[in-house]
């Protein structure tokens, strides 16, 4: 990436998220399913906000789903995103049953729009999750 160009702010991953952005690396969606109670937990955490059981393991997920939620920016949040506009803050119920807050680069999607997920490279080897229309 060049030094005149805005970088995206890295995430740092806590021990909690990092099994989530190892899984990024080969641009795996992965969340925690509690063992308990069997639903899925986002974002990472020690202990299930259902049932309160420790117990969370992770899987893989398709990285399919519909839009719940728009929000479009046509002013960047971030220098990094200047190039990136229009963009959407948007809402995504995923097809295993669980809700993510993610992006949708270019043209606004609509509520109920079919998406699945695309990556943005990060320079550490690791990827940003978003999601394109299908």
């Amino acid at each position: 990436m060049s030094e005149d160009v805005p970088a995206i702010p890295l995430p740092e991953p806590s021990a909690v998220s990092a099994p989530y952005w190892e899984a990024t690396r080969s641009k795996r969606l992965a969340m925690q399913r509690c063992v308990n109670c069997s639903r899925l937990v986002w974002y990472p955490r020690l202990v299930c906000p259902h049932c309160g059981g420790d117990e969370l393991a992770w899987e893989t997920l398709s990285g399919r789903g519909v839009v719940y939620a728009v929000s479009a920016h046509h002013r960047p949040a971030l220098p990094a995103l200047a190039d990136k506009v229009p963009y959407s803050v948007v809402l995504i119920d995923l097809t295993e049953g669980a809700r993510i807050m993610s992006n949708v680069f270019g043209v606004p999607p609509q509520v109920g729009d079919e998406v699945d997920v695309a990556w943005v490279p990060l320079p550490d080897g690791r990827n940003l999750p978003t999601f394109e229309c299908r």
